[in-house]
Parts: structure tokens; C-alpha cells; sequence
């Protein structure tokens, strides 16, 4: 009995180590996102918070030269005397959070949406706010830390969930739906018939660019409908509808990666690997799953060149921060010029049947 498991283990071990792609996906692909998660969280914290200061504030104004040394490590405070713009640029994520001081109330406002970077700045102003008060010892505690939240307090993490998880959603379905398709049908000679017949390829392109955006709508409805249900509380903002054209754009960037996956890829297989190699840690790179705040700078760039970062950041402007519609018109552009170009890569490397 033992050789017969010994020769049958011997066995599967080597159809395993013959078998590339499950060697890939077991092997490589996790050291893959060790590397990338190494990279991208080795300087975690290095960065610092952006921070508006409405007026002055001397608990921070007071501090001496080595301790604001050391609060200037974390926090990066501009001074400004507009309260409203201060709370503005919190809202809309230019700024972690607003610090006003209010007598012996340290009052900072954060958003919601950023909670990574606005538990910073409480924590770090919180500690300068309990140092004052042990500073003073044998009295009672004289200022004390007040948290407010910018927008309306009943929004729920759902709101910032949402935008990542839809973006990712919409790269996969648009980027697999193309490279399978193209692949299987070259594998079982369709594309060879169709091209014989009077259908032609922009019939077959705009079918494909039609059904893709159709499922991606669907998708954006069933998310949306779903995330506004009571259990979940999703609350749009004015200017949801903008979602609608970032989504098609995306989808239309996302497609072209598909197409070019198939035209390069000759089996299911290869084509499965190509896409989620693209589109999976692209995820991670682009914020869709975790915030990018304290990656390194480099990463931070190399972020801004992948689709699914301007998906995600456009349908959150609309969807959660309830900026206007000019606000994603450079995302659009950028998604709009990426399907562009790899969708004229696709076509040069296109091919009507396998060799």
C-alpha cells in the first residue's frame, strides 16, 4: 500500500511541475504579490498627512522646536484663514482634516471617507492634547480632543466601499468576457466562418463593445441597488448619474486589455492567466481594495497610469464625495484615451485563426 501512495504521489508531483499554469498560480503568482505588497507598504507611515490649520491654534502654535519637529514628521499643516475652504478641501480628500483650537477644545474635522489618515492626525493630536493636560499635573484636565465628521453622520463605510469593489468588478467581467470569447471562438473556427460572411468585423466589434457595456450597467445597477438597502445604507450623492459615462469609459479601457489578452493568448487557460496578472494586482495597485496613501511616491505614479485607478476615483467623486460632473471629465479622458490605444494594439496583434 505505501509504494502504491508513494508512486502515486510521485506521480501527481510531477504532473503538477509539468502543469505551467498551476505551478504559476501556486507558485510564481503568490511571490508576485509578496514582492508587490513588500514594496508598496515597506514605507508605510513615511508619508505625511496634509492638514489644514484654521487660525491659530496654540496648542500646536505653542509647541517647542524638538516636539514640532516631530508632529512635522507626521502631519503636513498648512494655515489658512477660510474656514469653509478648510472643510472643503477635507470633503473632498485634499486634506486629511481641519484643525481649529476653540478655547480648550481641540476641534478637528475629518471625513469619513479617510479614515486611514484622519486616525492619524486624532491620534497624533490627541497625544499633544493629553501632553498639555500632564503638564499641568494636580488640576483637572483642561483641554480636551472634539471629533467631527464633515459629511452626515449617518453615511456608512459602505459609501467608500462600494466605488473599489465596482471598479474591480467591472475590470474583471470586461477584461475575461473579451479575452475568452475571442479565444474560443478562433479554438472552434467561428471567427474564420463569420469572416466569410457578409456580418464583418465592426459587427462583430460593436456587439462585443455593446454587450460588455450593457453587463457593466447591469452590474453598476445591481451594486448600487443592493448597497441602498437598509442592512447596507448606501446614500448617492446629487451627481450619481455621472457614474453612468465613467462606467462605460471604464469599461471601454477595460475591454480593449480583454481584446489584446485574446489576440495574444492561444488557449482558455493562457487567457486566464493573462487577465487576472493584469487585472488583479492592478486592483491593489489602483486603491481598489486599500487605500494607497502611505505607499511609496513611485507607487503612488505608477498608480496613476492604470485605468482602474481613474475608474475608481471618478465613480467615488460622483457616487460618495458629490463633486460636479466637470470633476471627472479627466478621468474620463484618460479612460477614453487608454481604450484608444490598446484597442489599436489589439487590432495589430488580431488574428482570424491560430497558426
Amino acid at each position: 500500500m505505501m509504494h502504491g501512495v508513494r508512486t502515486l504521489a510521485r506521480v501527481m508531483l510531477l504532473s503538477f511541475l509539468r502543469d505551467r499554469i498551476s505551478l504559476f498560480f501556486a507558485i510564481l503568482f503568490p511571490l508576485f504579490f509578496l514582492v508587490l505588497f513588500g514594496g508598496v507598504f515597506k514605507d508605510q507611515g513615511a508619508s505625511s498627512v496634509p492638514v489644514q490649520q484654521v487660525g491659530a491654534v496654540p496648542l500646536i502654535d505653542g509647541l517647542p522646536a524638538d516636539a514640532r519637529a516631530e508632529v512635522d514628521k507626521v502631519l503636513k499643516i498648512t494655515r489658512t484663514g477660510d474656514d469653509a475652504a478648510a472643510v472643503e478641501a477635507v470633503r473632498k480628500g485634499d486634506a486629511a482634516a481641519a484643525v481649529q483650537q476653540r478655547g480648550d477644545q481641540l476641534v478637528v474635522r475629518y471625513s469619513a471617507a479617510d479614515q486611514v489618515r484622519s486616525g492619524i492626525v486624532q491620534g497624533v493630536l490627541n497625544s499633544l492634547v493629553q501632553q498639555q493636560n500632564l503638564a499641568a499635573s494636580g488640576r483637572p484636565a483642561r483641554y480636551s480632543l472634539v471629533s467631527e465628521q464633515v459629511e452626515d453622520k449617518s453615511l456608512k463605510a459602505i459609501q467608500y466601499v462600494t466605488p473599489g469593489i465596482l471598479g474591480w468588478a467591472i475590470a474583471s467581467g470586461a477584461t475575461a468576457a473579451a479575452a475568452f470569447t475571442l479565444v474560443q471562438w478562433r479554438k472552434n473556427k467561428l471567427l474564420r466562418r463569420l469572416r466569410l460572411t457578409p456580418v464583418g468585423t465592426g459587427a462583430i466589434v460593436t456587439a462585443r463593445v455593446g454587450v460588455s457595456i450593457g453587463v457593466a450597467l447591469l452590474q453598476t445597477a445591481v451594486f448600487i441597488g443592493l448597497a441602498q438597502l437598509p442592512y447596507f445604507g448606501l446614500k448617492l450623492s446629487h451627481y450619481w448619474w455621472m457614474s453612468i459615462p465613467v462606467v462605460i469609459a471604464g469599461t471601454l479601457a477595460f475591454l480593449s486589455i480583454g481584446l489584446l489578452a485574446g489576440a495574444i493568448a492561444k488557449t482558455e487557460e493562457a487567457a486566464a492567466l493573462i487577465t487576472n496578472l493584469v487585472v488583479l494586482p492592478m486592483a491593489f495597485l489602483s486603491g481598489a481594495f486599500v487605500p494607497l496613501d502611505f505607499s511609496p511616491k513611485w507607487v503612488q505614479a505608477v498608480a496613476n497610469i492604470f485605468p482602474l485607478k481613474h475608474l475608481v476615483t471618478g465613480t467615488q467623486d460622483v457616487l460618495v464625495r458629490g463633486k460636479g460632473p466637470a470633476s471627472v471629465l479627466p478621468e474620463l479622458a484618460i479612460l477614453l484615451a487608454f481604450a484608444l490605444v490598446l484597442a489599436a494594439i489589439a487590432v495589430k496583434a488580431f488574428r482570424w485563426e491560430d497558426d
